[in-house]
């Protein structure tokens, strides 16, 4: 049996340290930090530990009482999280005492049929001790005194964690194991969601798995972090990272939007392919070429989405021109996916996953060795390599060395004279040959140590 944390949503109005507490008990930074208010939008979830404590964190936006459009659907967010939780974290400034959004908060959940322990943040030194004392008017129970920067009092949070836990009789749910648990199929397949700013990433993730999951607007820029979202897709596990929007680097504005870059290349770095969506208006500009380069660059497989279809009049011609443009731009992915979507009327969604799944397993593909030898003794008879100098460079021998990316390296002599225009003959035929579309493929070519090289004997005179 496997057993499901009980989960802890971290609240509180805005800047008053709510991802600082979840980073701690996470015990990595996952959530950006930034000094000005409202810089978490969607609720981040994470496993994390206090003490003895096993925990699923859930880390949400600022709270606040406003009918503004964003604010509006940022609390939404905030509702669901208290909703899904076992335990909450009220979360004030000892700094700032207890304000008028505090106490508004404070009523919402008492409301709540769910324990609530109350911590007031930033209480390191004697600057915090007032507002741990002022804590207390807000009716709830014993206020715990914690810095979240700094540490300290977190043995204290779990003590009454601890306490809570019990007297509510919270523990751990079981989930019961299917058949075949522990196989690969049950370990999430990593995918992100890439492109430029307000090309519809939030919004694509949630038209897949069918539900708000993540802040959608006609705002750009409204993703900030790269939020992981887990879903199912028949019994594949699969887990979608949202990414921020990628400008120019000469475009990045201020310290925030250089975080939320890092974090997107981060969710690039370590996830088993990527989805980057093009807006079918304005399609591959420069910047959607720049970050399809950095997908590839990582390994990793790449689905090109063309989104907002619904918008274009002459569909297919459209469609053939897209597909003529995108091969002859990226030819490093020669026969990737192309498909057009649309998140609103759902033209197209149900293509993504095959094509996603198909791409995984050319990008896990393993090939025999014998058979890449065969294929390379005929790439030889039907096109030699060319002769540097008046003297041929001999192609000896490939193996692969590797998949994820499928990697290959190949013994040559006088390696290091061989064109480029040579390789990216063999990786062609490799990815004809084996079947490999849209997957990079590395081809490394080494050259055997010549033994009488320092002597002289056996060079050319």
């Amino acid at each position: 049996m496997k057993l499901i944390p009980p989960a802890l949503a971290i609240v509180g109005r805005p800047n008053v340290g709510k991802s600082t507490l979840f980073n701690r008990l996470a015990g990595k930074s996952l959530a950006i930090i930034d000094d000005r208010p409202g810089v978490t939008r969607d609720r981040r979830e994470a496993r994390g530990r206090i003490g003895e404590l096993e925990l699923r964190l859930v880390d949400t936006a600022g709270y606040e009482d406003s009918d503004a459009s964003l604010e509006a659907r940022m609390r939404v967010q905030i509702e669901v999280a208290l909703d899904e939780a076992d335990i909450c974290v009220f979360l004030i400034n000892g700094r700032e005492g207890v304000t008028v959004m505090d106490e508004r908060f404070a009523n919402v959940l008492r409301r709540l049929d769910k324990p609530v322990i109350l911590a007031v943040n930033k209480c390191e030194g004697s600057k915090g001790e007032s507002g741990a004392l002022e804590a207390w008017k807000l009716g709830m129970e014993e206020p715990v005194p914690i810095s979240a920067a700094h540490g300290e009092g977190i043995s204290d949070l779990y003590a009454r964690l601890t306490h809570v836990l019990k007297t509510a009789r919270i523990r751990p749910e079981a989930e019961p194991e299917e058949e075949g648990s522990g196989c690969e199929k049950d370990i999430p397949m990593r995918l992100a969601v890439a492109g430029r700013p307000n090309v519809g990433k939030s919004t694509l993730i949630n038209a897949l798995i069918g539900k708000d999951r993540l802040i959608t607007g006609p705002e750009a820029g409204l993703t900030r972090d790269a939020i992981a979202v887990e879903w199912e897709w028949g019994d594949q596990r699969v887990r979608l990272h949202d990414t921020a929007g990628l400008r120019k680097r000469g475009k990045t504005d201020g310290r925030l939007e250089r975080m939320s870059a890092g974090e997107t290349l981060r969710a690039i770095r370590f996830a088993e392919g990527g989805m980057l969506l093009v807006d079918a208006e304005r399609p591959f500009e420069k910047q959607d070429l720049a970050i399809a380069d950095r997908v590839v660059g990582e390994g990793r497989g790449l689905v090109t989405l063309i989104t907002k279809w619904d918008l274009i009049r002459d569909k297919p011609a459209m469609l053939v021109r897209l597909r003529e443009k995108f091969d002859r731009l990226l030819p490093q992915v020669k026969g990737a996916p192309l498909i057009s979507v649309s998140s609103v009327s759902g033209h197209g969604l149900e293509t993504i996953m095959p094509a996603v799944k198909a791409l995984h397993q050319n990008w896990d593909a393993k090939v025999k060795t014998r058979d890449l030898n065969d294929w390379l003794m005929e790439m030889v008879q039907r096109h030699p390599p060319p002769a540097v100098d008046g003297r041929r460079i001999k192609l000896r021998y490939i193996s692969q060395t590797k998949a994820r990316p499928p990697t290959f390296v190949m013994m040559a002599s006088r390696a290091s004279y061989l064109p480029e225009s040579y390789k990216r003959y063999l990786i062609n035929g490799l990815r004809e040959s084996f079947d490999l579309p849209g997957v990079p493929i590395r081809l490394i070519v080494k050259g055997q140590n010549n033994p009488y090289a320092k002597s002289g004997i056996g060079r050319r005179a």
